[in-house]
């Protein structure tokens, strides 16, 4: 590991509205505000939204300053990207911003149920081998439904073809309830205000895709607590291109 790197893992111990729980940690210290980010770290009974995979977490401290009344917590297992984004929240004293760094398959042990409102998954890796790493999958589906609000909004907003129809697949599949979708975010009509908003929020990495002439998709849905989730049995034609940091990942021509 860089000196870099550890110095800003040293720094990130010091963060008020950093909590450090890999797995490795969590099995050996369990996470008492479980069920009590409310009263223990937001001291408000406003709804809390996460970012799933947030890098960087400039996502998440650019969605706190545009709603003031709202929770963010980012969450991503890669310290050394989250500091960043940790680091300004402290710097502009934004103090409805959290960050937990830990693996994303155990993010049921850090939430108790209905605890949180909504659900951002902003430029996920599609996982196009495979289907359960997905982060719209059932497997993580059935995950979040242990503490996200009954008929709470998932987001996802994507440069990947693949992730964003396998995701449509999804919600298909199951009959969840699509509140909107658009396969060209900067170039679709008649947008809402709330869509509108979140517009002007751009991540390093979705400025370069756009400047690829890469169009950025991006699904909204809601995600009921009753009925058995099920996986789409469909074909779905990969990626032809690379992603920034994402290797290529199969010389197969379509994925389910």
């Amino acid at each position: 590991m860089g000196k870099g790197k550890l110095q800003k893992f040293a720094e990130m111990e010091t963060f008020p509205n950093v909590f450090q729980y890999p797995f490795s940690v969590i099995e050996e210290k369990p996470f008492d505000m479980k069920g009590k980010w409310h009263q223990d770290y937001f001291n408000n009974n406003h709804p809390i939204v996460l970012e799933l995979g947030c890098g960087k977490g400039e996502y998440t401290v650019e969605l706190a300053r545009l709603y003031p009344e709202m929770n963010f917590i980012g969450v991503d297992i890669k310290g050394a990207r989250m500091w960043t984004g940790a680091k300004m929240a402290l710097e502009d004293k934004l103090t409805n911003v959290a960050f937990l760094r830990t693996n994303i398959e155990i993010i049921d042990r850090f939430f108790d149920k209905d605890e949180v409102q909504e659900i951002w998954l902003t430029f996920s890796d599609p996982q196009m081998k495979n289907p359960r790493k997905r982060l719209t999958s059932s497997y993580f589906m059935e995950r979040y439904r242990r503490f996200l609000v009954d008929k709470g909004i998932v987001h996802l907003k994507t440069d990947s073809f693949f992730l964003y129809t396998y995701t449509s697949l999804i919600v298909q599949a199951n009959n969840l309830p699509l509140l909107f979708c658009t396969d060209d975010l900067y170039h679709t009509e008649g947008l809402d205000d709330a869509t509108q908003k979140i517009l002007s929020i751009q991540t390093y990495y979705e400025s370069m895709w756009i400047e690829r002439g890469l169009n950025i998709k991006y699904i909204k849905y809601q995600l009921p607590h009753e009925g058995l989730l099920q996986e789409p049995d469909v074909e779905i034609p990969l990626d032809d291109y690379r992603s920034y940091h994402r290797p290529k990942r199969s010389s197969l021509i379509t994925n389910k």
